[in-house]
């Protein structure tokens, strides 16, 4: 996990030059060295140097920062994009800043990606590619909004002054006397993070997997809207029908991963001693998306549930679990906690369950060594994981 470092009062660049420094103070090595690439510079038409580099985000993936410098005019730019392929499902992000330490949290905003102050209603589109933090993308907003506040007040004064009562709140919020207050990132394609940390509680932090909608999909450039064919025929497929426990139905769809067509496969089981829930199971054959979600039938129950199990030896790692998708999942011994909403809805067993959890952060957490010591709950869920014959490595 990224040092968090004492708070700064905003007062000097609007943006913390991550992508910038890093590409153009770093040091050749043997995997990740800089390029440097001769360009064209789009302010005075003359020939100016790109500095490529691929960095790897702790915690995230790899990510390539571009850094543009003209010597002629002094124009420079830097952006951050996606090494990597686009991630099958979205991420939507939401952080409550509580602390001004908080605003230290590191952020990747991918190009896609739209960057929302909640309390404010107040929303930074989709754009350029940043590597900065939550005080360095606030600040930049608040730059933005100040920057043509003269012209408003001479040309649009509704517009001037309802936009400084906004400015007037976020200033505010810089300066830590508007705690606590949240902020979201929603990115489709998958690419984007707000630093997660362990010290992160209830809903302090929550991340939230979706399915791409088709918009979103040829937003990205992975469909056309001329192949939107049959998706409001395929939501209306189950209308008046009688779902008989047992019975497969399959129901023609588009897949959220590359928007082609698929087959989602319904299934009503009846669990003993509990309740009916419809199993679904997408698999495309064309880019070989995979997702089974569950969900439960029948009405809300009056009060929630909280179950615990203690795992005592392996034959307890084969028990059936349910999981909806509005629950949260937590074990002490592993300093684990999953909010609601990550894994969606499951029915499997406590191994299968474990098995999900570690694939989600292997790529993400396992693969990077910890700063913190983190490969304690690496090795702790391993060897949960290895006494129930799944072979994972500890």
């Amino acid at each position: 996990m990224a040092e968090q470092k004492p708070h700064e009062s905003p007062k000097g660049e609007p943006e913390v030059n991550s992508a910038a420094q890093t590409v153009d103070g770093a040091e050749e090595d043997d995997n990740n060295g800089v390029t440097e690439i001769e360009s064209l510079c789009m302010n005075c038409h003359d020939d100016g140097i790109t500095k490529l580099k691929i960095l790897r985000i702790p915690f995230f993936r790899e990510v390539l920062l571009e850094s543009f410098f003209c010597e002629g005019c002094g124009f420079k730019n830097s952006t951050i994009k996606s090494a990597g392929e686009i991630q099958e499902q979205g991420s939507k992000f939401t952080f409550r800043v509580e602390s001004e330490a908080d605003f230290q949290r590191q952020v990747v905003k991918n190009d896609s990606a739209i960057f929302r102050i909640e309390d404010l209603d107040l929303e930074m589109p989709s754009g350029h590619g940043q590597l900065t933090n939550i005080e360095g993308i606030m600040s930049k907003i608040l730059v933005e909004l100040e920057a043509d506040q003269p012209q408003r007040k001479k040309n649009n004064i509704p517009l001037y002054e309802a936009l400084d009562a906004v400015i007037s709140k976020l200033k505010k919020m810089m300066h830590g006397s508007a705690f606590p207050f949240s902020i979201s990132l929603d990115d489709p394609s998958g690419n984007s993070l707000v630093e997660p940390s362990t010290s992160d509680r209830g809903t302090k932090y929550i991340r939230t997997d979706y399915p791409r909608t088709h918009a979103q999909n040829v937003h990205l450039g992975l469909a056309t809207d001329e192949e939107d064919n049959g998706a409001a025929e395929a939501s209306d497929a189950l209308d008046g029908v009688d779902i008989v426990d047992g019975q497969i139905y399959e129901i023609p769809s588009l897949c959220p991963g590359c928007s082609k067509d698929c087959t989602i496969n319904i299934k009503k089981v009846n669990i003993p001693h509990f309740k009916e829930v419809i199993i679904m199971s997408t698999v495309c054959e064309h880019c070989g998306y995979t997702t089974r979600e569950v969900k439960t039938g029948g009405e809300i129950p009056e009060k929630g549930q909280k179950i615990t199990l203690r795992v005592e030896n392996t034959a307890d790692l084969s028990r059936d679990i349910l999981k909806s998708e509005t629950a949260a999942l937590k074990s002490p011994e592993l300093g684990l906690e999953v909010q609601p909403g990550t894994l969606g809805g499951r029915f499997t067993t406590v191994e299968g369950l474990l098995t999900q959890v570690r694939d989600q952060l292997h790529g993400q957490i396992f693969d990077i060594e910890s700063r913190n010591g983190g490969s304690g709950g690496k090795a702790q869920l391993g060897c949960i994981l290895h006494e129930a014959g799944s072979g994972y490595p500890g």
